[in-house]
């Protein structure tokens, strides 16, 4: 990477370094991931997470390596309805298997060798019988033996860890009060963990490629309520992107806002969903991601900076600074992560019952979202509040745009007086006016 690139990207990170220090996060792997070579990148890369001041509860899976360890004992894997059955001999295999993966992450996350990122990291890594579990029992005539759920999470000594600066590293083992050992779900242990220490963020490190790349009928970022509604359309997802989405669903619920699918496949994608505005993966989030509300007297500077370009271009009516402040709470700006990205404005003719629908701008970077749609519903809801009966815009390069939503053309001279004599014959921008239903 250049220098210039460097000291950008770093700068850009920023805030994000902020705002995630001191967050609870959990993430959650599958076996599968400690078989690629860039496995000792990810552990890195969490690591580097944990000294940026991230407090991480680390679970791990190891479905692929329990299947190994039956196998290497002469046994068959027995999956029904992609749940393991866990009798006494898969048992001793879990045993086996999640232990020798939780020895080889721990260390990983122990190396501070000078040639390895890790250097000088001195992390503490934790554990222990954090989990309590219940057995799953008898599922469509079929005892699972060994295969548990989760009861419960021992939260206060989690906090107490995380609080010591220590990275918690959870199994997909869990213990009852008597004293049984039940095989888990290791998603299902990352998403109880979540739900119980209200998590600022879910990340699930998934196999896949990442969901908008193999569904392009999927947005990179997801509300509740729409990833409900992929789950019930979208007959192609794979049974493990379903109970990722599942899952996401099921904790943004209860109360962790925000849960991230990232392919662990794609070295850094972890950094870059975190660490970057445009992230890497899909969030699901119990909000969107995107803000909208009305602007303050503070926006007017990012405000100019955003119209300026379509101002030089002539797409937009030039505004001075001045201007902008003086109307400032007419407008409504759409912001990710604080910065502002989109704007628009009504301007008020209450006498004639209208307004106008003024300066709509969407940063180059997150046009074709939908966003103009969302800025113009937001003015029609305030215009119908308003008690305006109709609203219109004038406008020299995106008629098209604005007739498709309902905009019918119309003439100078059906505008309100008042706007009429600030009309620019030069621009000659064409009229279009709506009627509000």
């Amino acid at each position: 990477m250049a220098q210039d690139s460097l000291i950008a990207a770093l700068r850009g990170s920023a805030p994000y370094i902020h705002a995630h220090r001191g967050r609870t996060f959990v993430l959650v792997f599958g076996g599968e991931a400690a078989r690629r070579g860039n496995f000792a990148n990810l552990m890195y890369d969490i690591a580097l997470l944990h000294s940026l001041g991230v407090r991480i509860v680390l679970v791990h899976g190891a479905r692929p390596q329990i299947d190994d360890a039956i196998k290497a004992a002469g046994l068959t894997p027995q999956i029904v309805d992609n749940v393991r059955v866990t009798d006494d001999d898969a048992l001793a295999c879990v045993k086996s298997a999640v232990g020798a993966l939780r020895m080889e992450i721990e260390s990983l996350l122990s190396t501070g060798l000078a040639s390895t990122p890790m250097a000088g990291a001195r992390l503490r890594v934790t554990g222990g019988n954090l989990v309590t579990a219940k057995p799953m029992g008898v599922l469509h005539g079929v005892d699972h033996r060994h295969t548990g759920e989760v009861r419960r999470v021992d939260t206060q000594a989690i906090e107490q860890a995380l609080q010591q600066g220590q990275l918690v590293l959870l199994s997909p083992v869990g213990y009852s009060p008597t004293g049984e050992i039940f095989n888990l779900f290791a998603e299902n242990v990352a998403a109880e963990a979540a739900k119980a220490l209200r998590a600022d963020k879910l990340v699930f490190l998934h196999e896949d490629a990442e969901l908008h790349v193999r569904h392009p009928d999927c947005p990179p970022q997801l509300q509740t309520d729409e990833a409900v509604a992929l789950l019930s359309d979208n007959a192609a997802l794979t049974a493990d992107e379903r109970a990722h989405l599942a899952a996401a669903v099921d904790v943004c619920r209860h109360g962790v806002r925000r849960t991230h699918l990232v392919s662990s496949a794609a070295d850094g994608a972890l950094l870059r969903e975190l660490y970057t505005r445009d992230g890497a993966g899909t969030l699901i989030s119990a909000d969107s991601y995107d803000t909208l509300r009305q602007a303050g007297i503070e926006d007017a500077g990012s405000l100019m900076a955003l119209i300026q370009p379509l101002q030089a271009s002539g797409a937009l009516v030039p505004r001075t600074p001045e201007q902008l402040e003086l109307e400032i709470d007419r407008y409504a700006v759409m912001l990710r992560d604080g910065m502002i990205i989109a704007c628009c404005a009504l301007m008020p003719y209450p006498e004639q019952g209208t307004g106008e629908l003024a300066c709509v701008a969407v940063h180059p970077d997150y046009r074709h979202a939908g966003r103009a749609e969302r800025l113009l519903a937001e003015i029609e809801k305030q215009a119908r509040a308003a008690g305006l009966s109709r609203i219109f815009v004038l406008t020299t390069k995106a008629t098209h745009w604005f007739v498709e939503r309902g905009f019918l053309p119309a003439q100078v001279s059906d505008l309100p007086l008042a706007r009429q004599q600030l009309y620019n014959f030069q621009r000659n921008s064409k009229v279009l006016i709506k009627t509000l239903a």
